[in-house]
């Protein structure tokens, strides 16, 4: 599983990707990137999760997402303050299981 989280570019989010990394399968990959380079990087993605301080951007980059087969979802608000590693993974892991099983 591919995760990528789209934010603008706070130290809380590298944070959450460290915490997330710690549950994470030994194949996957989590990455973070800001709204504004975010078309770089959707080839290269599965879930896409959009913090709550970019939510304007939420709409579009959902679309695209649609567009190109990949599933987004906003980052639950509690967790991303929470900077909750495991809560946040399992949100990725949950997205990324609906979407192959359509």
């Amino acid at each position: 599983m591919r995760v990528l989280l789209v934010c603008a570019l706070g130290m809380s989010t590298s944070i959450l990707v460290s915490n997330m990394r710690k549950f994470a399968d030994k194949d996957d990959r989590i990455e973070m990137c800001s709204s504004a380079n975010i078309s770089e990087h959707f080839q290269d993605v599965d879930v896409i999760l959009v913090g709550p301080e970019i939510k304007h951007t939420f709409n579009a980059i959902k679309n695209e997402a649609q567009r190109q087969g990949k599933v987004a979802a906003m980052m639950e608000t509690t967790a991303f303050a929470k900077i909750d590693g495991a809560f946040m993974y399992k949100q990725a892991k949950d997205l990324y299981t609906q979407m192959n099983s359509k």
